[in-house]
């Protein structure tokens, strides 16, 4: 048994020799070059002299290269954990049963992982061996996985339900959350693409009946005021007939009614999979299990001398937490702001080197824009998950479970940032929200200072170190530059994600086959096994936090900018079929097979869905109340229009909303007129805004509108909320049947005490 802190506490220990046909639990590797080491042979020898005690027994194979240790656990570990975790079940279970149960793999799998993580030999634990080269890598085999080859990890599969239990078996409970979630998910987008493919395809009954789009196809006679710095030309407003009706297949009355409905189907999503996760911890009978009182067991299993380390809080290092995590936010904002710097700086550079024409300079830079935005987002991504691990690190948190939840807590809230905050998706923060979506300068929904534009207007433009005049919306306005963001951004990320995801692990994995020549390994089967499962691609602790927080990202894109771009559900549940199938294929075939860990829910990663959804209703009604041109609509409709005074049968009461909408500006207001092409017969040109002609200030428009759409924001921002309470209230997050199904075995478990101790007492 060796010294008495490596002994069990066990009253009967089966001592008898394990069968020698049982699968191992664990396999070490070495490389050989180190065995010729005298240091590293020995610090091996000890670490697995030291398993030896602990109850391990292990084998070494050798295939040449590679030094391989099958390590299996005997069975008075699990008879430990027997004691600890499962309790006995009325009187029946008082009495010797005939055998002991089976310990399930992935519970057997979960407790040698941890007992060999936590075991120290000479001072150093497995993961430093791995770090000095003592070792190369450490895994568990991948055995009994062929009916979720077939069932499950192919692509043809990709429309079948998923076996959740059967993950469950082979990967434990926490990958078998996930899936379940995933394909909980992608169930629900069916509603939510189907209304927004409504409301995109309702635009086009309305694609040539629309009086703004008319107005604007007709009017030959209305110029707009030059744009760029180097290539000066009036334009006429009807050129961008087009576009106008595009834009309005998305920016129409239909884009509010959907963004309330979105705030309410997120909510519904998240009651109803909180009902989901119920009745499934239920029938996994995990409806009572504590994560905590686990740990302790296994840590007790794995020394009994362990001693309980109690919750501690400092305030000095939640302070410095507090302040690194300030900077990093602080960063992120820095980094939305160099999206617009580009931006700036590439319309300069495509007007100055001619690349472009002058009409396409905007449509080139939002779609480079979205693509450079697309690359910061994968940089910062890696960036914040690196940060994060620091600072949960720092923070010392008392558990694995802890740790793992305070990591999620900060990358979460590092990597929402490139992704939630609206400056980053929108091309300017440094623009202000305005009365409209102005054509010099993008209106975005992220700037919460209400100041007046700031980008000037024709004549007197405000410059980006006085230098490069600030970016401009397309011809069409600001919401069809955000529907070509989203729609690029989106498709880059579910198309080179996913094969990136898939190709990447697959490539790896035949490189590595082709490298080892597998054909002329040994002929022993164990060995073999090995070579095989050594070949795949590894896995690590954050595996799975990486299929979540990408989830997280496109759940944010797929709520945050809905009314933006209705098709985004769409895109997500597309991307979500092959997703499934695409992680499945690739934990069952390309890689290493994960460790199992127990788990009744999804953990910290509820709060985040929650947290978005709110951002997503915030997000929303910015867009809709200061990017899109619904709010001016309406107030012309009913303030200023043909209509104000009551309904007119025979006149739309959008008539004159296009010139009411463009205000003057007299071109020999220009600082430097002769540039401008034609302008010798040209008195004045129109730009989108509302100022005065004579001064060009903000005109009394200006502020009705602003104060309409802060009163809009409001009103939207609190009803949408206040579905998504009632919704939440209105849906139990457990079904009665789970709770009265509880309440029943807890009533049994009482009657069979009661009847126990009655029968005791009568002896």
């Amino acid at each position: 048994m060796g010294t008495e802190g490596d002994s069990f506490p066990l009253m009967e220990v089966n001592t008898g020799d394990p069968e020698a046909s049982e699968p191992w639990d664990y396999v070490l590797v070495a490389d050989r070059r180190g065995q010729r080491a005298t240091g590293q042979a020995h610090r091996q020898l000890q670490f697995l002299e030291k398993l030896k005690r602990k109850g391990f027994r292990y084998k070494m194979m050798e295939d040449g290269e590679k030094v391989f240790f099958g390590i299996r656990a005997e069975s008075r570990i699990f008879d430990l954990y027997r004691t600890l975790l499962m309790e006995s079940e009325g009187p029946g279970a008082r009495t010797q049963p005939a055998g002991p149960a089976p310990i399930p793999a992935s519970t057997r799998i979960r407790i040698v992982n941890f007992v060999l993580n936590n075991t120290t030999a000479a001072g150093d634990t497995l993961d430093d061996l791995v770090k000095s080269g003592v070792f190369e890598t450490r895994f568990v085999l991948h055995k009994g996985q062929d009916d979720l080859r077939k069932e499950w990890a192919q692509w043809r599969r990709v429309l079948r339900p998923q076996p959740i239990d059967d993950i469950r078996d082979y990967f434990g409970e926490k990958v078998a959350l996930y899936f379940a979630w995933l394909g909980w998910y992608t169930y629900m987008l069916v509603p939510a693409a189907a209304v927004g493919l409504l409301v995109f395809l309702s635009g086009f009954a309305l694609f040539n009946a629309s009086q703004i789009s008319k107005e604007i196809c007709e009017a030959h006679d209305i110029l707009l005021c030059p744009r760029g710095d180097h290539s000066r030309r009036y334009q006429q407003l009807s050129d961008t007939c087009t576009f106008a009706k595009l834009t309005h297949l998305f920016d129409n009355e239909g884009t509010v009614v959907f963004a309330i409905f979105m705030a309410l189907w997120a909510t519904v999503f998240l009651e109803i999979w909180k009902r989901q996760r119920a009745r499934v911890v239920l029938h996994w009978d995990l409806y009572g299990w504590d994560e905590d009182q686990e740990e302790m067991a296994l840590q007790l299993i794995n020394h009994r001398d362990y001693q309980l380390r109690p919750h501690q809080h400092s305030y000095l290092r939640s302070s410095v937490i507090l302040i690194l995590s300030v900077l990093m936010i602080c960063l992120m904002i820095g980094m939305a702001h160099l999206l617009v710097v580009y931006r700036v700086l590439a319309a300069a550079l495509f007007n100055s080197t001619l690349l472009f024409q002058e009409e396409q300079v905007t449509t080139a830079v939002v779609v480079t824009g979205a693509l450079f935005h697309y690359v910061v987002i994968l940089i910062m991504t890696k960036v914040n998950k690196c940060v994060a691990l620091k600072l949960c690190d720092f923070e010392k948190p008392r558990t694995f479970s802890e740790r793992e939840s305070k990591f999620t807590t900060s990358s979460s809230l590092c990597s929402s940032l490139p992704t939630s905050h609206p400056s980053s998706t929108l091309p300017s923060s440094w623009a202000v929200l305005r009365s409209t979506p102005t054509r010099e300068g993008r209106a975005t929904s992220s700037s919460l200072t209400v100041l007046p534009r700031i980008n000037g207007h024709p004549g007197k433009s405000v410059r980006l170190a006085g230098l490069w005049k600030l970016e401009e919306c397309h011809l069409s306005g600001c919401m069809m530059d955000l529907f070509l963001q989203m729609a690029i951004i989106m498709g880059l990320k579910q198309t080179l994600s996913n094969c990136a995801e898939y190709l990447g692990p697959w490539l790896a994995y035949k490189c590595r086959l082709m490298r080892f020549k597998l054909g002329r390994a040994s002929g022993d089967p164990e060995l073999r096994d090995m070579q095989h499962n050594y070949l795949l691609n590894p896995v690590n602790t954050f595996s799975l936090f990486d299929e979540f927080m990408e989830m997280m990202i496109q759940y944010g894109f797929t709520t945050i900018f809905v009314a933006a771009f209705p098709l985004a559900p769409l895109l997500a549940l597309i991307s979500n079929l092959v997703e499934i199938r695409l992680d499945a294929i690739k934990m069952v075939r390309l890689q290493r097979r994960l460790v199992p860990r127990k788990a009744k829910d999804i953990g910290t990663w509820l709060q985040v869905l929650e947290t978005i959804g709110v951002l997503a209703v915030i997000a929303n009604g910015m867009v809709i109340a200061f990017t899109s041109e619904f709010i001016p609509r309406v107030v012309y409709k009913y303030h200023y229009g043909p209509c104000r005074l009551g309904a007119q049968p025979a006149v739309d009461c959008l008539t004159g909303y296009v010139n009411h909408s463009l205000s003057v500006f007299y071109t020999k207001d220009f600082q430097d007129p002769v540039q401008a092409e034609g302008s010798e017969n040209i008195t004045e040109c129109r730009y989108r805004d509302y100022r005065d002609a004579q001064d060009y200030s903000l005109s009394e428009q200006f502020w009705v509108l602003l104060a309409i759409r802060l009163l809009f924001l409001i009103l939207f921002e609190h009803v949408a909320l206040c579905i998504k309470l009632i919704a939440a209230w209105f849906v139990p997050d457990v079904p009665q049947s789970v709770k009265n199904k509880v309440l029943e075995e807890k009533y049994r478990a009482l009657r069979d005490k009661m009847c126990s101790s009655s029968k005791s007492t009568d002896v």
